[in-house]
This record gives structure tokens, sequence and C-alpha cells, in this order.
């Protein structure tokens, strides 16, 4: 295993891609008892569309999500039962572009792992057992979508992307899972479960020889198929449709302003991508910002209201809301702020105290071992290093955040989700 050293976070790593193609990264901590292991696969709610081994592939939406809550099932029983017993904390979760698969724990850490290998890698479905989950996942999904929350984030999306499939619910809808067999969870498994497809990222104080022997045990030997991603028609640079309004039992308007932001690019440069949007998040919109305050002292937003950037595979945007009786007077203040910030630039003081929180929030963010685990992993599947982050930073200067702000935070890019109060019939 390959040994990195990271003066100036004081953190080492080993990496090793082992023959099977998995990605292996263990970061050591030692003189803790908690340990935390995160194996996740590049697959996500996005991935409806593939192809391998000449064959393409088209799959109910869900199916990622879906996937996920099954392969807890095994011959014996339940794998979550099985970690339980052994004092460990489990869980998963599927995104637009992974689904991981994590525990932790303090004792019985090498049995927990080969649990944890062995479940992921080794699927175990019958149709009974699938047609009795489309009726809880189904159940989930009208709870979902019956929440005020979800919903004005799911049709900001939808108004911002005419194509890509982050316009799709991760879980699907009722009527797309009910079209998942036992086989199309089978196929998606061997298409997107090999080893070359996934990453093992594990923290505490563990002996990363000792962690490299228990996947070579337990993993298959060598790489599958791969695997090519469709994600549908190009996007255009502006916003499918400039509003999407409803109405549900709500107190006041619920509102997300959304600006479409340039495809992601991977690498290092996605990462310096990403830095950049969320610095200039913080600095139109963040607490601290004379925005925030203007329309906090105005009333037309209360202490919910925020935002960020997110990126994912071919796309980015800047989504930032909350609650306000007059939605479409945020929506212009964040757009006429954009343009005053084009003409006339951030301030120093702004600028500096920006820099400061940034480099201290991804400080802070080393006390978790999670987010250590979960980081270390996506930008591995990204073709970017995590610790690298320092360096990285380094490189963004003001130019770059205004240059950002001028050309994305458009009334041409934008679109505005709101969700109405209903009118009592």
């Amino acid at each position: 295993m390959k040994k990195t050293e990271y003066a100036r976070l004081g953190e080492t790593v080993w990496r090793e891609t082992c023959e099977n193609g998995l990605r292996l990264i263990v970061v050591p901590k030692h003189g803790f008892s908690k340990r935390y292991a995160f194996f996740a696969t590049q697959y996500g709610s996005m991935d409806m569309r593939f192809s391998i081994d000449g064959a393409r592939k088209e799959t109910p939406a869900g199916v990622a999500h879906y996937l996920e809550h099954k392969m807890f099932d095994t011959r014996e029983g339940n794998a979550l039962q099985e970690l339980a017993k052994l004092g460990a904390e489990p869980n998963a979760f599927t995104s637009d572009d992974i689904t991981g698969y994590y525990f932790e724990s303090t004792e019985h850490f090498e049995e927990s792992l080969r649990i944890l290998l062995s479940f992921v890698s080794v699927p175990y479905f019958t149709e009974e057992s699938v047609a009795k989950e489309q009726g809880i996942i189904g159940q989930e999904i009208r709870m979902i979508e019956d929440d005020p929350n979800w919903r004005v984030y799911a049709n900001l999306l939808q108004g911002l992307y005419a194509n890509h499939p982050a316009r799709i619910p991760v879980a699907g809808t009722v009527e797309s899972i009910a079209r998942i067999t036992a086989q199309t969870l089978y196929d998606c498994h061997r298409a997107f479960y090999d080893p070359s497809n996934m990453a093992l990222c594990v923290v505490g104080d563990v002996d990363p020889g000792r962690i490299r022997d228990i996947a070579r045990e337990i993993l298959p030997e060598s790489a599958g198929l791969s695997v090519e991603r469709d994600y549908g028609a190009e996007e255009g640079e502006t916003a499918a449709a400039p509003a999407v309004e409803m109405a549900m039992p709500v107190s006041q308007p619920l509102f997300l302003c959304g600006y479409k932001g340039p495809a992601a690019r991977g690498g290092e440069e996605e990462m310096r991508q990403e830095l950049v949007g969320n610095m200039a998040c913080d600095i139109l919109f963040g607490e601290t910002s004379g925005l925030y305050n203007r329309l906090y002292a105005e009333g037309l937003i209360n202490s919910v209201f925020g935002g960020g950037y997110d990126l994912l595979p071919g796309a980015s945007f800047v989504a930032v809301g909350g609650e306000s009786e007059s939605p479409r007077k945020v929506h212009l203040a964040i757009v006429e702020e954009a343009e005053r910030i084009a003409r006339e630039g951030v301030g120093e003081a702004l600028w500096r105290q920006t820099r400061r929180a940034t480099y201290g929030s991804f400080l802070r963010g080393l006390n978790s071992f999670e987010n250590i685990a979960v980081a270390m992993a996506e930008r591995t599947f990204r073709g970017c290093d995590y610790f690298r982050f320092p360096e990285i930073f380094d490189t963004i200067t003001k130019q770059d955040v205004e240059r950002f702000i001028a050309d994305y935070v458009t009334p041409d890019r934008a679109t505005i989700s709101i969700i109405h109060p209903k009118a009592e019939s």
C-alpha cells in the first residue's frame, strides 16, 4: 500500500488499487476506540440508462435506492441484525451518484467488516421479497411526496433541468418501482457493484495491511465488465422553466430559488469549482452578507433562510430559500445583488471573512470519521484527493468568486419553486 502524509493537516493516508480494481483507502487515527468503515459503489439514482457487455439497459427510476434496501437481505437472514449483535451501528444511503453502506464500532471491527463486504458483494433476492418491499418503499415515497420541504426541492430540480436525470427523485415514484423485479436488481448489482466501481474507506486505529487482507479474502479476485453510463440529452445553459408553483397545507409560502451552473468538471478542478461555488453563496446570501441582513430586517426572510452549491455528474446548481410571504421579492433581490457584485466586486473584509470561514469549516470536518470516510470515497470516484483541500483552496481568488456570481446567478439561468398555502375548502 502507498503511504501519503499531509503535513498541513497532520494526516496520513494509506491507499491501494487492488487487483480487482477496488479503491482501498485507510486513514489511521491512533488512540481512538471508534472505527468507521464505508463501502460505496459509484451508482446512484441518476444511473437509469447504461450499457454493459454491449447490451443497452434502461431501468425504472428508483432502482439504486430499492437495491440499497434489499442488499441487507441474506440467505441466513438480515445483515443489519448480524452487525447489531456485534455492537456495530450500521446504515446505508443512496444519493444521485453513489450508494454507500457503513458501520461504526468499538469492538469486533474485523468481524463486522467481513459481514459488510460479504452482504454488499453477494446479492440475495427473491421475487416474493422484492414484491413485499414495493409496498414498504411505496409508502415511504408517498410520505415524502406529502412533505412540502421535499416537494419544493423536487420541483426546483424539475424547473432547472429538462433532460438531466437529476430531475428524477432518488426513490423514484410509486409507478416506477412497481416495474422493478428481482432480475432488475440482479442486473444492476452485476453492472455497478463490481469491485472496480467501488471504494472502501476505513478510518480509525486499524492496521492498513489487515484491512487489505480482509478485502482480498472476501471480494472477487478480478474486475468484471465495465459500464457505459447515459445521462440523456445535453442540457442547455438556461433553466427549463422560470417557475414551478403548487399549493399544499403550509402556514406560509415555502420557496427555493435555483440558478443553473456549469457541468461538473471532475478531478481537482471539480473540487475547486465546488469551493468557488459555495464561497460565492456565502458572499451573496450567507448569514454575514449584506443581502441576508437587509432581507431579514425587512421581514422578507427568517432564520431558516439558506442555501448552497451542489455538483452532480454533468450538472451543478445554486439553491437558496426558506419561508417568505413574498418569495418573488427575495428572488429578485438575489439577482439584483448578484448584478451589483458583478459591477462593484466583493469587499475585502467580506472576502477575508469568507475565506477564514471556509477553511475553518473544512478543518472541523476532520473531527468526524464519517465525514472523512464519505468525502474520501466521493472524491476518489471523482478523481480527486480530499486531503488536497489546502493546496486547491490556495489557488482560489476573489476574482474567481466574482466571476462565478456574474456568470451563473442570472435571470436566464434562474427558476423559482414555490409552495403556496392551500386554501381551506
